[in-house]
Order: C-alpha cells, then sequence, then structure tokens
C-alpha cells in the first residue's frame, strides 16, 4: 500500500511506523497540502496545538483536508495532535489538559471491542507526552481511556484515533526528554522508567500499526 505519514516537526516522525512491504511519504503541511491520493494515511503529533492557527496558519487547511480524507472512507489513524486534529475536524472540543500535561507512563484502559485496538491488553502502560486533549466526535466510539482523559476512539469504519504515542522509538523519547522548551516532570526517572519498558511498548505498537494497516487493506478489498 501507498501510504502517506503527516508530520508536524522532525521531532515527532513516523518511527516505529515506517512498516516493512509499505511505501511510506512522509509529508508537512507547513509545506502547502499533499497532492495525489494514497491507500492510508497516518497523521503524526508536534508541538503546537490544535487551535494555534495564529502561530501556525497552515492547521486551517490540515484541518480542512483530514476532514475531506475521512468523510471520503479513506482509512486514517491519528496520534496525538493528530487525534486532536480529527476531533476539531469533526466540530469536537479540544483544549489544554486539566491539572497539566500528562507526560511519561500512563495506565488506559479500553472501553469497547475494536479491529485495530484489539491487539492491545484490555489494561496497559502507554507512553504519553500532551498538554492538550479532547472531546471524540459526535458519533465516534470510545475505545480507551483513563483517570485524565480520552485515549482513543474510532469515528466510522475507517478512521481511529489514540492521544497516547505507540510509535516512539527508545532515541526518539530520550530525545524529547532532553528537549529543555518542554521539560519532563522528572527526566531523570523517566529516562530510567523508559529504557525499562519501551522494548514492549514497542512490540504493543508494531502490533498496532500492523493492525491498523490491515484494517486499511480489508478496506481497499472491499473497494476493489
Amino acid at each position: 500500500m501507498r501510504v502517506l505519514s503527516v508530520v508536524h516537526s522532525p521531532e515527532a516522525r513516523t518511527e516505529l511506523f515506517a512498516r516493512p512491504g509499505h511505501t511510506v511519504d512522509e509529508w508537512a503541511f507547513s509545506g502547502g497540502p499533499p497532492s495525489g491520493s494514497y491507500d492510508a494515511y497516518m497523521v503524526f503529533g508536534g508541538s503546537m496545538h490544535p487551535d494555534q492557527d495564529a502561530h501556525h496558519p497552515w492547521l486551517t487547511g490540515e484541518v480542512d483536508w483530514l476532514r475531506a480524507v475521512i468523510e471520503s472512507g479513506a482509512p486514517v489513524l491519528g496520534i496525538c495532535l493528530g487525534a486532536q486534529l480529527i476531533s476539531r475536524a469533526f466540530g469536537a472540543w479540544s483544549g489544554p489538559l486539566a491539572g497539566g500535561p500528562e507526560i511519561g507512563w500512563h495506565e488506559v484502559e479500553r472501553c469497547a471491542p475494536d479491529p485495530v485496538l484489539d491487539v492491545l491488553p484490555g489494561r496497559f502502560e502507554a507512553f504519553e507526552w500532551h498538554h492538550y486533549t479532547y472531546a471524540p466526535p459526535a458519533g465516534a466510539v470510545e475505545l480507551a481511556r483513563n483517570d485524565r482523559c480520552n485515549q482513543a476512539f474510532r469515528l466510522g469504519e475507517t478512521c481511529w484515533a489514540v492521544q497516547f504515542h505507540p510509535e516512539v522509538t527508545h532515541a526518539q523519547v530520550l530525545g524529547w526528554i532532553d528537549d529543555e522548551s518542554d521539560p519532563a516532570p522528572d527526566a531523570d526517572a523517566l529516562r530510567a522508567e523508559t529504557a525499562a519498558k519501551i522494548e514492549r511498548w514497542n512490540e504493543l505498537g508494531l502490533a498496532l500499526c500492523d493492525a491498523f494497516l490491515a484494517a486499511a487493506e480489508r478496506t481497499l478489498a472491499r473497494a476493489a
């Protein structure tokens, strides 16, 4: 399949989700809208927030494009900022997370069966790094949550969104921890915890990506 990976900063790219056997093109909306069509779309995180149009004018165009792609029935997976932008695209609220950012390893609980998220355990520790949250759009199915916010939803039959970061590598997390512009609450403790937990988290992340790509392939087969 041909997959478009929408990225928002050099520090938050496709990472583990550049899976062998698929052609993955990365694109940033700061360079304008992408051309052509793809079999599936993945929208990743970034340091900006979904309501910062004044600082990032291209956000408006990305939201409009994302709405059109999802309404077309194309398979879409949004991660962190990507999930927040999907909510915005369909008229749902997105704003600062009450109580401050959720950074590090946090427990998440599944809420409903789903053909993609069923590869994850009923309860699992997820890697999080976000200052904003969202309300799932009208008609969405809540798939996972914790005591801070919604953690995953499905919109229609071909769009998934997760607030946590299943795509991260160990090196990527260490880079985020070292970024003084967005400090972790306890950097040394987070480095140690990440070293102990990242291998299992990467296994779950790869399983989630492969489940999404398999769902995308089923969508293509039905349309053929």
